[in-house]
């Protein structure tokens, strides 16, 4: 059975719940360790205390918040939980939104929120709702040490939760302007004309990471003393003729859509 990251209700109006959140998606790397060089042996964490000048065991850690230079006030775990807002056991739903409403950029983390057991009815009454009403609800809970607004969604016969960036948690800054470039209207129809020809259903399982299957063989290779050769990487330069770009886009992705005609005939 995966690991429980939250456990609680969800409170719809008068109606409560009791669910259970589950990671949705993990990111996959080639994990490598730190090495000593001179011997290839494992490198270890050691926590140090600067004013002893020596090492420390990690149970004699504790948590604290600087409030001035080197003035801290130190927190305990139970002093968290004693503090923890009613969110930290109850998802109390506030509004819907139309699906589609907010913007992914605010998007943070993904959970399946399962149901507990003998209490489908009121799980599948809410999925239902959201379905029908092509609604998504917002939501606050409180985990890992800090509360999110959340959004809940339906996905494939099951209820979605994601958890929001609040908005000064957003890089404004780095928001990048709209160039102030013109383009022709025959441009934009060829541009159009691409996108169509472009468009197709979402498989995610046809992509794969490339970098870490690149990753992985230069292990393998190693491993066998063999040699390692290097990935080309395509040349290119910026777009002098616009419209001579679009036309030549067209025309090899329209060669391009023949030729995987074929092969899946």
């Amino acid at each position: 059975m995966p690991a429980t990251v939250w456990k609680g209700y969800i409170s719809f109006g008068l109606v409560s719940f009791p669910v259970r959140l589950f990671a949705a998606a993990r990111p996959k790397a080639v994990r490598f360790h730190m090495l000593h060089a001179k011997d290839l042996s494992r490198v270890k964490e050691v926590w140090y205390c600067a004013d002893e000048n020596k090492p420390i065991e990690r149970s004699e850690i504790v948590k604290g918040y600087e409030t001035s230079k080197d003035d801290y006030v130190v927190v305990d775990d139970e002093e968290l939980k004693k503090i923890a807002p009613p969110t930290a056991t109850t998802m109390e739903i506030f509004q819907f939104v139309s699906s589609g409403e907010v913007d992914p950029i605010y998007f943070e983390r993904s959970y399946y929120v399962a149901p507990e057991e003998k209490t489908g009815k009121p799980y599948a009454l809410f999925l239902a709702a959201l379905e029908n009403t092509k609604r998504h609800a917002i939501a606050k809970i409180a985990m890992h040490d800090r509360e999110h607004v959340v959004l809940i969604r339906p996905s494939e016969d099951a209820l979605l939760l994601h958890t929001l960036y609040f908005p000064d948690e957003l890089q404004a800054a780095n928001k990048v302007a709209k160039p102030k470039e013109k383009y022709t209207g025959k441009e934009l129809d060829l541009a159009k004309s691409l996108v169509g020809q472009l468009t197709a259903p979402f498989h995610p399982e046809q992509f794969h990471d490339t970098y870490r299957e690149n990753v992985e063989r230069l292990i393998e290779l190693k491993q066998k003393g063999k040699k390692i050769t290097q990935v080309k990487q395509p040349h290119k330069a910026p777009v002098v003729d616009l419209m001579e770009a679009l036309k030549r886009s067209l025309k090899e992705s329209s060669a391009g859509k023949k030729t995987r005609g074929r092969r899946a005939a």
